[in-house]
């Protein structure tokens, strides 16, 4: 279990245009930042985010924070300041989406890129961080707005809603089973989704039994009914199915084509030797 309370969360953002919609182009950036920031962190940030002078900016706000969090958790974890910041670049049609994050640590990226799909995110560079370590929890929904300014399109507010929980569940349920396993599990059962389409909650048990059985994760009891819930919420929504199927696939291959190419080997090559170096460590140890 972390120690690390949830704080600083989910905002829905008032955005004050620099530029207009038909001037967002690919390559752009818009950045979101938390309004509790001083004007010395917001510079710094910035500066970061490597945004231009210009750059469209987003605020979020503590009490947008509450709006967007407060179905999903206790009100005292909210806390009283909006800090974390996010930049999203708009990429070339069909480049999927890419998460980085720093002094994030309770909201991985693999949780972020599944709950951006959820919403309808897509073709997006994204870059969540704070000048502080915090949850991030109050990045996603600045992400979402910027993402709505920069595709001139309306993102439902149950959508919205959903991605919200989304990540909030999957944090949750990766204090159970593990970060890594979480992700891969709501992925997956998207994934399942998309394919069969369940009718009922059997067909959608099944589901999350059979993506739990391949990922070798048990669920509790309360954690079974949850994600039955919440897919049966996400199910009721007028969701693509087909672009989630397709931005997960992209998010894959990505990886794949990473861990195949010459500075995925080397990363590779510098983790065997990590391990070797450990073992052997160990091992002197005790001789």
């Amino acid at each position: 279990m972390k120690k690390t309370l949830i704080y600083f969360m989910l905002a829905f953002l008032i955005f004050n245009p620099v530029r207009t919609f038909a001037d967002v182009a690919e390559g752009d950036m818009i950045v979101t930042l938390g309004q509790n920031l001083t004007e010395d962190q917001k510079k710094a940030l910035l500066l970061e985010m490597g945004a231009p002078d210009d750059v469209q900016i987003v605020t979020v706000t503590n009490e947008e924070e509450h709006q967007y969090l407060g179905k999903y958790v206790s009100k005292s974890l909210i806390g009283t300041k909006a800090i974390s910041s996010s930049a999203i670049t708009i990429q070339p049609k069909g480049a999927g989406i890419t998460v980085e994050t720093k002094n994030i640590n309770w909201v991985t990226d693999e949780m972020y890129i599944n709950a951006l799909i959820t919403a309808g995110v897509k073709d997006a560079k994204i870059y969540i961080t704070a000048p502080i370590t915090v949850s991030g929890t109050a990045a996603l929904t600045g992400i979402i707005k910027a993402y709505e300014i920069s595709a001139d399109k309306t993102i439902p507010e149950e959508v919205k809603q959903a991605a919200n929980q989304e990540m909030v569940e999957t944090a949750k349920l990766g204090d159970s089973i593990g970060d890594e396993n979480a992700a891969a599990l709501i992925a997956k059962i998207k994934e399942e989704i998309a394919k069969k389409k369940p009718k009922n909650d059997q067909e959608l048990q099944n589901i999350i039994e059979q993506a739990a059985k391949e990922l070798n994760v048990k669920l509790t009891d309360e954690e079974m009914q949850r994600l039955i819930d919440f897919f049966n919420k996400l199910k009721d929504l007028n969701i693509d199915w087909n672009q989630v199927s397709d931005q997960l696939n992209k998010a894959k291959d990505r990886i794949s084509n990473f861990l195949q190419s010459e500075e995925g080997q080397g990363f590779l090559d510098k983790l065997k030797q990590f391990f070797t170096w450990l073992i052997d460590t160990i091992k002197s140890i005790f001789s």
